[in-house]
């Protein structure tokens, strides 16, 4: 295959250009293995597999050194020096091995390099008293400490969550409150009965409703009246449960010494339901005679005592009773040590009682006690969370607190260390003084409903059931005090639009309509009525509040910003991330479903607030973590150039503006938006000309003016105004200086300055190649829109059509990637894409065509190829007279010269100018001829030898005039006029109905002296096309046939 070198060329017809280029040269002679220049910078294996030093792919083709200066293609050929014509390069692109280094260096690298509850609310509670005494804690609690340390999304997603959490547990706490009421207290007062035993639980749903919705009017209008008479319901509801805990301690103490009497009727080892008969017998004896019992009926359906209609199960085994409350003392807890879960409608059995091995009948099922739903660890756990939530009661009502950094922690570690030893042993108690069949029967059917706790209690059941009642309408009251609180912080913050009517309330203070709305979604949870489908719903959105109470902890711990000083000093990140990965895994472990459930409700809230625009600054944790995760990468990318593959333009957009601060040609931002698809860096930039002290305030407006159009164009980037005594310096200092780091611009995108020819100031056309030069040198690609305002708007789609790239030299791949990045937009999505390129008369265009169609092939690009053959290298009388014209009008623009007094007064003008703040053009700029200073008054005496001058002047034009007749065109000149009006006119032939036309851009002479007749070149060039995008590579390719 062939062999390539890149070599570093010392070659002193390369001025000063080429070093403004700064590009290596690539050599693509065919040499044997044997070959080798002692420049040779390429490594190879001898099997073809070269790693380049240069990641540019360059071609001098020495080897047929006429072929630069063409005819045809003579308006590139200082390109061709540096860069291959396209048939040189398909000619050597045989397995396209050798297109980009960057691929196989990146293999080559990559191989050798070869290479529960109650610790998790104290954690929860730690974590929250760090953020709570690191400031002023006003109405809001945990949403104000999440929102303030990870900014308005988050805090508006959780707090929406663990409002909703909160107004589901004032609903469960209601239900808890109404159950014991018809239960325990008055269960007479139910208004709905039910005729069929097997369905009771319809009947009690439903006095639940009712009941429930009458306890929420009464507890929402105590919280309307006001939160002090809410505060003096809490002390009673303390009291009483305060005497109900220590009547439980009192009633197991007394168990030692006098076990209650409390049976339990067992058939065999199954537990029966006590509601359906009085005697725990199979037979009774009235009046001296053995007859049936109320047991025996139920089960044989008769009161005879034949066992032939008995059910099998009660046939075979015997009826014994059990205490169900064996005491203290009794080691029982050896038994309930173990864990013992059930399958919905399995029978509560006693293990250790003698069993026959019968089943019996189904339809006796009613008459044991089962299990209603399937239990597990996952399942109780989710229904006993709840009673662990309090946790949040007094930071929900910070607003309230005198002084919550200090109440906050204090208040809420006690609460949990007094709940935990409260619930820790009671748990103990409860395993040493009750049977086990007691304590899994769920409602008590086995003891005639009666409240086990209570029966343990000492001094009466009343005491555990009063105090029952109310400390669940205390937990309510709270949670629909709490409530409305949070949702009026969330309200007022304005991050959630139409929630900002429940930001008012009373004149004090009372939020009054949150209340109204809290008290709808708390009725929602009270029509639910169960109590098992209501808790997980709550406990996940604790669960989700805690979660991300524990991750502000970490993040702000993390950061170490410098006001993060919190007065509560015994927290630390590792116990913040426990607590954070125990609320995860709860949340995942109780009910998944119900996890998945609440991060999508989560995950809307905070694209909703995204999507609305929350900008709101409150220092927050996610915003330093974004510049901590955005220094890692700006240093990361420090570390090399990116790789081909991950290659995408980073615009440096030049914009000018009018003289009122307008943006002049918006279709600029049009097209950075369209080629972007908001991906990757976008810089829009500009320049002022002036002094900065004195046009400081223009720049702030022109930089406020631009962004608004970047907003309206939906450009996703940067704006950079700056201020330079030229604005050709300026652009100068945004090429070098824009970005950080590796976040830098690779491609510079300008307008055409339009009316070049018409001005006689040179200045516009000499800023603009100036600006080329500079990208250049840069190694930057470089792309100009010509007719930029016919380019379409972002709302505008064409349903048809092409664009078409003609493929002159190579670039690096530029002209191949643009329209694919355009095709991802939806305005150009529906055109197809073409590619021309040109073949000489020694050029095979049939070949050239196949190895286009396969590189295409190769690229994954899909274009329709053309070869478009230039044999006619003939210099036409029109492209002479053309270039005619060009020289004459160039001459005659370099005679034209002011008379002195004219300077003179030009020069005042100037001076009269600078004294104003003024709005330079990108395209205009000082020239380098310093204006000799100018005397307060000028002369304007007519002397002799003025008057002499003056007719020596005039003798003289006539004979420039005649110079101008005569001037005869350099042949260089037409050369290059004869290819901008070959290619043109095939171009125009070709692509006349295209919708864009890519085409390399030709680079501008290395001689200044030339520059008005290269600007003559690019407008013969792109004549009589409507949209036409110019572009230069940036000294590297840019697209790779590798994965």
């Amino acid at each position: 295959m062939p062999h390539f070198t890149v070599v570093p060329v010392e070659d002193n017809r390369t001025s000063n250009y080429d070093s403004l280029e700064g590009i290596n040269w690539v050599d693509y002679r065919d040499a044997g293995p044997g070959s080798r220049d002692h420049n040779d910078t390429v490594s190879s294996d001898g099997h073809g597999q070269h790693k380049e030093n240069s990641p540019f792919l360059n071609s001098a083709d020495t080897a047929n050194g006429n072929d630069y200066y063409d005819k045809n293609l003579a308006l590139f050929e200082e390109e061709l020096d540096i860069r291959p014509k396209v048939s040189s390069l398909l000619n050597r692109l045989v397995n396209y091995t050798i297109i980009t280094q960057g691929a196989k260096e990146h293999e080559e690298a990559e191989s050798a390099e070869g290479s529960k509850k109650i610790p998790k609310t104290m954690l929860t509670a730690i974590s929250m008293s760090a953020i709570a005494t690191n400031g002023v804690v006003p109405a809001g609690g945990a949403y104000f400490m999440i929102s303030r340390s990870l900014g308005p999304e988050f805090g508006g997603a959780v707090g929406l969550c663990f409002y909703l959490g909160t107004t589901f547990a004032a609903a469960m706490y209601i239900l808890g409150a109404v159950e014991i009421l018809l239960k325990y207290i008055v269960p007479e007062a139910a208004i709905f009965h039910s005729s069929d035993v097997n369905d009771m639980d319809s009947a009690m749903l439903n006095n639940m409703r009712v009941y429930g919705t009458l306890f929420l009017s009464f507890m929402a209008l105590v919280v309307f009246v006001g939160v002090k008479y809410v505060n003096k319901f809490a002390s009673l509801f303390l009291a009483c449960v305060i005497i109900s805990i220590l009547s439980i301690y009192a009633g197991a103490v007394k168990s030692i010494f006098l076990p209650l009497e409390f049976p339990i009727c067992m058939l065999g080892n199954r537990t029966l339901s006590r509601d359906l008969f009085d005697v725990c017998a199979k037979t009774v004896v009235e009046n001296n005679v053995t007859v049936a019992s109320k047991l025996w009926e139920n089960f044989c359906s008769t009161a005879n005592m034949t066992v032939e209609t008995c059910d099998e199960y009660f046939a075979h085994n015997n009826v014994t009773e059990i205490q169900g409350i064996p005491g203290l003392a009794s080691g029982i807890i050896r038994g309930n040590l173990w864990a013992s879960y059930m399958e919905k409608g399995e029978i509560l059995e006693k293990p250790g009682l003698p069993s026959a091995d019968v089943h019996g009948s189904l339809s006796n099922l009613y008459l044991y006690v089962s299990s209603d739903i399937a239990t597990s660890f996952t399942v109780l756990v989710g229904i006993f969370f709840p009673s662990v939530t309090g946790i949040m009661a007094g930071s929900n009502r910070s607003g309230d607190l005198k002084d919550a950094q200090k109440s906050i922690p204090v208040g809420t570690i006690l609460a949990i260390i007094t709940t935990s030893l409260v619930y820790f042993s009671s748990v103990v108690l409860f395993g040493a003084c009750l049977e086990g069949v007691v304590l899994r029967d769920k409602f008590g059917d086995a003891v005639k409903k009666t409240l086990v706790v209570g029966t343990l209690s000492w001094p009466s059941p009343w005491v555990i059931v009063i105090g029952s009642f109310f400390s669940t309408c205390g937990a309510g009251l709270q949670s629909l005090t709490g409530a409305p609180r949070l949702l009026q912080a969330i309200s007022k913050d304005n991050i959630i639009p139409f929630l900002r009517v429940f930001g008012h309330g009373k004149a004090n203070g009372e939020p009054t309509w949150a209340l109204l709305l809290t008290g709808l979604i708390a009725e929602l949870g009270i029509l639910i009525a169960s109590l098992d489908m209501v808790a997980p719903i709550l406990s996940m959105f604790f669960l989700m509040c805690y979660l991300f109470v524990n991750l502000a902890c970490a993040v702000q711990t993390l950061l170490r910003t410098p006001n993060w000083r919190p007065r509560f000093k015994y927290y630390h990140w590792a116990l913040s991330f426990l607590g954070m990965s125990l609320c995860l895994a709860l949340m995942f472990i109780s009910s998944w479903y119900y996890a998945l459930v609440a991060m999508v409700i989560a995950g809307m809230i905070y694209k909703y607030i995204e999507y609305q625009g929350a900008e709101k600054e409150w220092g927050d944790g996610i915003r330093g973590l974004s510049l901590s995760a955005a220094r890692y990468a700006l240093l990361r990318l420090e570390d090399g150039p990116p790789h081909t593959k991950n290659w995408r333009p980073q615009l440096l957009v030049l914009l000018k503006l009018d003289e009122d601060l307008h943006v002049k040609y918006p279709r600029l931002l049009t097209f950075a938006s369209q080629l972007k698809a908001g991906k990757g860096l976008t810089i829009v930039g500009s320049v002022i000309q002036g002094n900065y002290l004195e046009t400081f305030g223009e720049a702030q407006a022109s930089e406020q003016a631009i962004k608004n159009m970047m907003e309206i164009e939906k450009v996703k980037g940067f704006c950079q105004v700056i201020v330079a005594n030229k604005v050709r310096d300026g652009i100068a200092h945004l090429i070098q200086s824009c970005g950080l780091g590796g976040m830098k611009h690779n491609t510079v995108v300008m307008g055409w300055p339009y009316g070049w020819r018409q001005s006689e100031d040179p200045r516009a056309w000499k800023t603009f190649i100036n600006t080329i030069r500079c990208t250049t040198a840069a190694h930057l690609a470089l792309m100009v829109p010509k007719n930029v305002s016919f380019y379409p708007s972002n709302h505008e789609r064409f349903t048809e059509g092409h664009m078409d790239v003609w493929w002159i030299v190579h670039d690096g791949g530029m002209l191949m990637l643009l329209p694919f990045l355009l095709k991802q937009h939806k305005v150009w999505r529906k055109c197809k894409m073409r590619i021309f390129t040109v073949a000489q008369m020694d050029d095979n265009s049939i070949q050239m065509k196949k190895d286009l169609a396969t590189f295409l092939y190769q690229l994954r690009i899909e274009a329709q190829v053309e070869v478009v053959e230039m044999h006619n290298s003939d210099i036409s009388a029109y492209t002479y007279e053309r270039t005619l014209m060009m020289e004459q009008r160039s001459q005659m623009l370099q005679q034209m010269r002011l008379s002195n007094a004219e300077r003179d007064r030009e020069a005042q003008l100037v001076k009269d100018r600078h004294s104003l703040v003024r709005m330079g053009s990108l395209y205009s700029d000082e020239e380098e001829e310093v204006v000799e200073s100018v005397p307060e008054k000028i002369q304007m005496t007519w002397t002799k030898d003025k008057y002499d001058a003056e007719r020596r002047n005039r003798h003289s034009a006539p004979q420039n005039f005649r110079e101008l007749i005569s001037i005869k065109p350099d042949q260089s000149n037409v050369r290059r006029m004869h290819t901008a009006v070959k290619l043109n006119e095939v171009i125009v032939n070709r692509s006349h109905d295209a919708k864009l036309v890519l085409l390399n851009m030709p680079g501008p002479p290395r001689n200044s002296d030339g520059d008005e007749n290269y600007m003559e070149f690019l407008e013969v060039l792109t004549e009589g096309l409507e949209r036409v995008l110019l572009v230069r590579g940036g000294g590297r390719e840019v697209i790779t046939i590798y994965s």
